[in-house]
């Protein structure tokens, strides 16, 4: 009988609840603040990162998972008798974690040829950021849980992935323009008309989708795409960073427009709000 693992990383940005109720192995990115280091989502809550991402001094940086993290997943994974290992990584486009979660594997098998037949290490490259890829993560593990097979949840995912839109607006480009991570909003020169970029990401690259003028205008045109685009039937999720008073008018804005609650309304991470900057809204959908 199969025994599937699933792992993702931090930038996931699955909640603390979430991840644990559906036993998630998290993987967390390490962040550099001035002279303290601190694990995204382990030592300080998305609230608590947004104050001191804003009180500090410089815009904090944070590095890849490299391959000796991901060994010692695997090990773990295949000495506690699982099956298959499913792990969802961040935009291959954006960070080296996933080539470094392939190199991992491929040490791992050398190492082990015993466990070839025996133990199936799944990678899938997200090409996107924050729950855009985490709630594929959330959904799969159910599926294992009703008696899904690994093939099956493996199919579910890549479809998901190939078809999931994050649509967001950074409505501070200080971040995103300073990290570079966001290259669409580093080229962007709009501040000086008060205008606003909605982005989301195509193929792992970033892409502005429309230039708006002032936050309320953010709003209606972020809720207008995913009215617009959304498959039938199919949940939404809504991003917030620290600016509540937005997340409000966009969340009320999503139920007058949508006739629905999201299915899930979560704060993002701390390695998606050092690139995107903490005063972000935006939403996640199937289109």
């Amino acid at each position: 009988m199969a025994r599937i693992k699933f792992s993702t990383d931090s930038a996931a940005d699955l909640p603390a609840q979430m991840r644990e109720e559906l036993s998630i192995q998290v993987l967390p990115f390490p962040i550099a603040m001035g002279e303290e280091e601190y694990e995204d989502g382990v030592d300080f809550t998305p609230d608590e990162f947004f104050d001191m991402l804003l009180a500090s001094p410089q815009i904090p940086t944070h590095a890849q998972l490299n391959a000796y993290v991901f060994t010692e997943c695997f090990e773990a994974a295949w000495s506690e008798g699982y099956t298959d290992l499913i792990h969802i990584s961040i935009n291959s486009k954006g960070s080296a974690t996933y080539s470094n979660a392939l190199q991992a594997r491929d040490d791992f098998f050398k190492h082990h040829p015993e466990a070839k037949d025996s133990f199936h290490i799944h990678l899938i490259d997200s090409k996107t950021y924050t729950m855009a890829y985490g709630w594929a993560v959330a959904e799969a593990v159910k599926m294992a849980r009703s008696g899904a097979e690994a093939g099956e949840i493996v199919a579910y995912i890549q479809d998901w992935l190939d078809h999931v839109r994050v649509v967001f607006a950074p409505l501070d480009l200080r971040f995103a323009k300073k990290s570079g991570r966001v290259s669409a909003a580093a080229a962007f020169m709009g501040d000086a008309l008060g205008l606003k970029p909605i982005m989301t990401f195509t193929d792992g690259e970033s892409k502005i989708l429309a230039k708006v003028r002032g936050e309320k205008n953010v709003i209606s045109t972020i809720v207008d795409l995913c009215r617009k685009e959304r498959q039938p039937g199919t949940p939404y999720l809504l991003i917030r960073g620290n600016n509540q008073e937005q997340s409000a008018r966009l969340r009320e804005a999503c139920l007058s427009a949508l006739g629905e609650e999201a299915a899930l309304e979560y704060p993002i991470g701390g390695v998606v709000s050092i690139n995107a900057g903490p005063n972000v809204v935006g939403l996640v959908y199937r289109a």
